[in-house]
């Protein structure tokens, strides 16, 4: 494996026809998009997938890269992280995208050379994007402005976003930005009108009357590689858990690389 290799999980139908644990990679380093978009209802396993491609993005990116968390909803599944620097709980998640928006910029600008890869990873987006509709429209459509530009903009800057919601509806997904994801990932019981929304009609047909438990689903990669997953158990939880504490609590050197 190369360092820029992600682990998803493993080939569902070698899984369950093979018993063969054979790992789903992708590449994540700035030659591909690597945004993610990570669907599924309550109780599908899309906290417990986000955990997971955590820790794994951390892995792949080691000492090079530092990482953002947004989490609107305070999930108990990432009850562990609260106490960490780079951890933005419920209203201060826009924060964490302001900050990774104006790395961004600055290497736009060219004001900022380096290259380590950035990443926020943002739970709940959707339901983030909602709240503050009801509240102040203006101001929701600049945060989805932001994102926009980071989607577009963000591959050759080596800035990632990984976004996980329940539905990814167009009113917080704009001017057809779903399609701006290189890897997304739709776990639980099937629900045609998710797919509808992120996979073209030959792939939803391909999918066909598969069902699917929790922490199973879809993966498209690249808007033309679909396959199927099985995010299976983490044998050692903590050892996770250590990983994403390390990621967002890093001491950052002046070059914006998270120190070991």
């Amino acid at each position: 494996m190369m360092n820029s290799d992600l682990i998803l999980g493993f080939d569902y139908d070698k899984w369950y026809g093979y018993g063969e644990k054979k790992p789903m990679i992708t590449d994540i380093s700035e030659k591909t998009n690597s945004h993610i978009l990570l669907c599924g209802m309550s109780g599908s396993g899309k906290s417990y997938a986000v955990n997971i491609l955590f820790a794994r993005i951390c892995n792949a990116v080691k000492q090079k890269g530092i990482v953002y968390f947004a989490d609107f909803k305070q999930d108990d599944q990432f009850l562990y992280l609260r106490e960490c620097d780079r951890y933005y709980p419920y209203n201060s998640s826009i924060d964490a995208l302001e900050t990774v928006y104006g790395i961004l910029h600055k290497r736009q600008s060219g004001e900022d050379k380096t290259r380590h890869p950035v990443t926020l990873i943002w739970d709940e987006y959707m339901a983030n994007i909602l709240s503050i509709q009801g509240i102040e429209k203006k101001k929701a459509d600049n945060i989805m402005r932001k994102v926009s530009e980071i989607l577009m903009l963000g591959r050759s800057l080596s800035v990632r976003l990984v976004i996980s919601c329940q539905r990814p509806d167009a009113a917080a997904f704009p001017s057809g930005s779903r399609l701006n994801y290189g890897i997304i990932i739709v776990v639980g019981a099937p629900i045609r009108s998710i797919y509808e929304m992120l996979i073209t009609k030959e792939y939803i047909d391909e999918i066909g009357e598969r069902e699917f438990g929790v922490g199973e689903g879809v993966v498209l990669l690249q808007g033309s590689q679909l396959g199927f997953i099985k995010i299976p158990k983490i044998r050692d939880a903590e050892k996770m858990k250590r990983v994403c504490i390390n990621a967002l609590t890093n001491e950052v050197n002046v070059a914006g690389v998270a120190k070991p």
